[in-house]
């Protein structure tokens, strides 16, 4: 049975949340993958940004939807989510798109279990931690080719 430690990339390349998007759209070219693992200055995994990060910055701003009532105005969607699409609208750094909230698997996570988690949560960049540092990175590449091996 496959396992994450089978079909992860080891060498892996991560970035911090001050590099600047043009700087990270210059990784993506560079090294052709879906997503970089971020990582705080003492290199402890802190979320991934991915391509699709980066490429919703670049689209249209949507303003919510408010009515008056009255005299007072109601917004219809959460003022949180609001300031979230502006700050991701203007930013400029990696610490403005990048996922926060991010799922891992240890190295021997099953390869099947690792394609669940990659297919429920529609995931494309996947760390691999072991007791707590970063060993590797999945991409829907490597499943495909693990695939193709078992």
């Amino acid at each position: 049975m496959l396992t994450a430690r089978d079909i992860m990339t080891d060498k892996v390349i991560t970035v911090q949340k001050d590099l600047t998007l043009r700087d990270l759209s210059g990784l993506f070219l560079e090294h052709r993958v879906n997503g970089f693992p971020v990582v705080d200055e003492a290199g402890t995994l802190i979320g991934v940004v991915t391509e699709t990060d980066l490429i919703e910055q670049n689209k249209n701003l949507h303003i919510p939807t408010v009515i008056a009532l009255f005299d007072a105005v109601i917004y219809l969607e959460s003022d949180e989510k609001f300031e979230k699409e502006v700050k991701r609208f203007t930013g400029t750094r990696v610490d403005d798109i990048y996922q926060q909230d991010v799922k891992t698997v240890t190295p021997d996570t099953e390869m099947g279990e690792v394609a669940a988690i990659m297919a429920n949560h529609d995931i494309h960049t996947l760390p691999v931690v072991e007791n707590d540092s970063l060993v590797g990175v999945i991409g829907k590449v490597d499943v495909i080719r693990g695939m193709s091996q078992s």
